[in-house]
């Protein structure tokens, strides 16, 4: 039997049931909402997305979506603090196009990066994190220096074991640990100066959501098809996609690229018209 939107929206009514918090149904927009009633802060949810992934993987989806929803209930009802907690902030790698502002009005604290991402920061929660907005900073009368230079040091105490895959005389690195911060290890300079020492060819460097990071040593013609159809790939399946665009390394830079099907990539502003 089919599901509906109004049967997703009785399971997940079933589901996150709570006598502090309201649920609401969008018939027009298909969309189901969990709130908490004092603050109205919540989570909106899109009922097609979920009944795609219910209709792929069952019940166990929802199992994932109802813990995913009442951890963030939880967080954004909690008072949470920067001073003492240093070690649990990091850098987390968005795309520009990715809110500046919270639902709430707030102003999120970011740096610029590259033409294709930001940096946004973040304080870790154990199974999510929060992302740090100006109001926090303050309360807590911290600097964007000092922000900075802490979520840049945690950054560089990140594993960075990496995977190879070795196609077409190209090889091509992964790290996908699933530990929320694997593009932000792209921030790792003595990672990517690393590699780039012991690279053979063209290295490039792909975030093409926040769960990976890609490191490719690129040889030949085909290596940067290959790295294409990859990072497109794993853009489109991420839960935070970040960027389609790979980035050439050099000099310590990143500059987004376009990849021509056969071709060496050209600059991406060389391609804007």
């Amino acid at each position: 039997m089919k599901m509906t939107a109004l049967k997703m929206k009785k399971k997940l009514e079933d589901r996150l049931q709570d006598p502090a918090w309201r649920t609401s149904y969008d018939r027009d927009k298909s969309k189901f909402r969990v709130e908490w009633q004092d603050t109205k802060e919540g989570v909106t949810l899109a009922l097609p997305n979920i009944i795609a992934k219910y209709e792929t993987r069952g019940e166990k989806a929802l199992d994932e979506l109802e813990q995913h929803v009442k951890e963030a209930l939880r967080v954004m009802h909690e008072e949470q603090h920067l001073e003492g907690n240093e070690q649990h902030v990091f850098p987390v790698i968005r795309a520009t196009s990715f809110p500046s502002k919270t639902k709430a009005g707030l102003k999120m604290v970011y740096s610029e990066h590259t033409a294709e991402t930001r940096i946004y920061y973040a304080l870790d929660l154990g199974k999510s994190y929060r992302l740090i907005d100006e109001q926090m900073m303050e309360e807590q009368d911290w600097t964007i220096e000092r922000l900075r230079e802490i979520a840049a040091f945690n950054a560089r105490s990140l594993s960075a074991e990496l995977k190879e895959d070795r196609v077409a005389d190209n090889s091509f690195y992964f790290i996908a640990t699933q530990d929320g911060y694997d593009a932000s290890r792209i921030l790792n300079e003595s990672l990517l100066e690393g590699f780039r020492a012991n690279a053979k060819g063209d290295v490039l460097v792909a975030v093409p959501h926040q769960d990976v990071l890609i490191l490719a040593d690129i040889e030949n013609k085909t290596g940067y098809d290959i790295l294409a159809q990859v990072t497109m790939k794993y853009f489109a399946e991420g839960r935070v996609p970040i960027t389609s665009l790979p980035f050439i390394y050099e000099d310590k830079k990143l500059e987004p690229v376009f990849i021509m099907a056969r071709n060496r990539p050209e600059s991406a502003k060389g391609e804007e018209k």
